[in-house]
């Protein structure tokens, strides 16, 4: 992965989402305006946390947020989302 040069501030967090699955368990290939959207991604960056409330997801982290959680982005011809941490429900692994 190549180094990201944005810096999310204070709480937010900046989130590169899964891929949408293109297929089923059963092998039926889903069309692009069929696609969920993902609900999980890797976090490639986070801000400095607020003076009372510092961050807890760190940069690597896989995160589930909320279907429409977060604001789409695009750097670098990379689809981004940047949020709150509070926004994060919760980290795999």
């Amino acid at each position: 992965m190549a180094e990201i040069n944005l810096r999310p501030l204070a709480d937010r967090v900046l989130v590169e989402p899964s891929a949408a699955e293109t297929k089923t368990a059963s092998g039926i290939i889903i069309p692009d305006t069929a696609q969920e959207k993902p609900q999980q991604g890797k976090v490639v960056a986070v801000g400095n946390g607020k003076v009372d409330e510092p961050m807890t997801v760190k940069v690597g982290d896989t995160v589930l947020y909320g279907k429409y959680g977060g604001t789409e982005i695009k750097h670098n011809g990379v689809d981004y989302l940047i949020m709150r941490e509070a926004d994060i429900f919760a980290v795999i692994g």
